[in-house]
């Protein structure tokens, strides 16, 4: 039986305890606060709004305890939550508000320059800020709105999508990877099991929500749980050295650079972090030296490893393998499995690499009105990640690299086609190709190469792509070049190019 109401039945299991706190200002809620706020959030929007099972409620905002509760509204309406990346320009969020088409929008003040250019776009949505705008109702003023009365829904499906949280494509759109209530429940439980998480656990949350590492690694978990979370606006080390320091957090997540990051501050050496069991660190392989530098602080470190789609927390390598297996991913997690297959579909001997597959309930129900990519990533029950991977001869897996050429800088997603597609635009661009460079802040950083078609400066395209592309995505150099390497198939050998300029032997910017 599956739970539609985690927030109503834990505001009845541990009404008092503190679910969430501030570290801004330190208010606290709990979970029968917590509970109220989104009941009666929940009942504005279906009374005021028109909100009907399955329809969407997309947030744009930085990290901030309304954002959870309208998660667990949506959760109470059975509608979806859809948190946009903040990052994204108007034009990128264009496209995703269009492929979405919520029924309501709430943003912060921060944001109204691009509020001001996608409403165009949505007609019907209606848009919601937090502050009061005018004669507009603030967040607080529709809370008041709404009541506290337990809130029924006709027909509950554990299938049904509880969220989309928007990954970039390889096609150059971003994909709306549904997020079930089955699914974030066995997320939840494997979570759980494997890292050992009890209701007296508290953790930050300073990674962003619109992405699965700050809804989702242990955000939704803990409180499924009953555990604390400390939410944070934004990741800033020194915030969050405080934020473990001053509430005793046990259990952390964050990416390589956020540790890095964090082992830089200038408070890292005299922060007490006395009160952590571990750190959990994704996203890319953890270096020995930043392990054995948390260790000399007395901080163990366990590593995981996920796909939006797929948990995330589909892997763990257990605490005493962190530097004996260091770049293992461990082990699938309780109720996961894995298999390594070839391109014909048949596993792989240890040692060996193919692309990883994986299965259980923890696993989405493809993408959001994109039967295609669904049909390609979901086949007889496995989610084909794209990845690849292999085991050793004690049978730890490894992230061997990425089949779809997707990079990975400071934990976020790259997809090479989006980046490629935008410089394309450009008419003094005749081909391009965009691939990954190591990066010892960032894990890797975005790099182009191009053919031109006429005279240009790097200068010139890099600025061509401000306003067209997150900052992320954005090439942090452009390297000219004569031609591309192809293989025999016609397609652009990017080893090549990568082995090319990691030698210096191509023109710079």
């Amino acid at each position: 039986m599956y739970v539609r109401d985690w927030l109503a039945r834990r505001s009845v299991l541990a009404p008092d305890k503190t679910a969430l706190i501030d570290a801004a200002t330190d208010a606290r809620l709990t979970y029968r606060q917590l509970d109220q706020r989104a009941t009666r959030l929940a009942h504005a929007l279906r009374q005021w709004y028109g909100v009907q099972p399955g329809e969407r409620i997309a947030v744009l905002a930085l990290n901030r305890n309304e954002i959870l509760e309208a998660f667990f509204a949506a959760q109470k309406l059975t509608a979806i939550l859809v948190p946009l990346n903040y990052r994204l320009t108007a034009a990128e969020l264009s496209y995703i508000l269009r492929d979405c088409q919520p029924r309501v929008l709430f943003y912060e003040e921060d944001f109204v320059p691009v509020i001001g250019e996608l409403r165009k776009d949505l007609p019907e949505c209606v848009w919601l800020s937090f502050a009061r705008e005018g004669g507009v109702p603030s967040y607080e003023d529709i809370l008041q709105r709404g009541t506290d009365a337990p809130l029924q829904v006709d027909e509950f499906d554990a299938e049904q999508p509880a969220m989309i949280i928007y990954t970039s494509g390889t096609t150059g759109h971003p994909k709306g990877a549904l997020l079930s209530h089955r699914m974030l429940t066995w997320n939840s439980i494997n979570t759980q099991l494997s890292w050992d998480l009890v209701s007296s656990d508290v953790t930050t949350c300073h990674a962003p929500l619109f992405h699965t590492g700050g809804f989702n690694v242990l955000t939704l978990p803990l409180l499924h749980l009953g555990g604390t979370v400390v939410m944070l606006r934004s990741f800033e080390p020194d915030a969050w050295l405080a934020a473990i320091e001053q509430y005793r957090c046990t259990v952390v997540f964050g990416v390589p650079t956020m540790f890095e990051m964090m082992r830089a501050a200038p408070g890292f050496a005299t922060t007490d972090l006395g009160s952590l069991r571990f750190f959990i660190s994704g996203g890319a392989p953890c270096p020995i030296p930043l392990i054995e530098a948390f260790q000399a602080r007395g901080v163990q470190f366990t590593q995981g490893f996920g796909l939006t789609e797929v948990g995330p927390n589909c892997f763990k390598l257990d605490l005493q393998d962190a530097v004996r297996k260091a770049g293992s991913i461990g082990f699938p997690t309780f109720h996961s499995e894995a298999r390594i297959v070839n391109k014909q579909g048949r596993e792989v001997a240890r040692g060996e690499t193919g692309e990883l597959l994986l299965r259980g309930l923890h696993v989405c129900s493809g993408y959001w009105q994109n039967q295609a990519a669904t049909a390609a990533a979901l086949r007889d029950g496995w989610f084909f990640t794209g990845d690849l991977a292999r085991q050793d001869d004690e049978g730890y897996f490894y992230i061997a690299g990425r089949a779809k050429d997707m990079i990975i800088t400071g934990g976020e997603n790259v997809y090479p086609a989006e980046v490629e597609a935008v410089l394309h635009q450009h008419p003094a661009v005749a081909s391009a190709a965009v691939i990954g460079l190591p990066d010892a802040k960032w894990g890797e950083r975005v790099v182009a190469a191009i053919i031109q078609r006429a005279d240009v400066s790097a200068e010139e395209l890099i600025a061509f792509c401000q306003d067209k592309l997150a900052r992320y995505k954005i090439p942090k150099r452009i390297f000219f070049v004569a031609n591309f390497p192809l293989a025999g198939s016609g397609k652009i050998v990017k080893r090549l190019i990568k082995e090319e300029i990691e030698r210096g032997q191509q023109s710079t910017s």
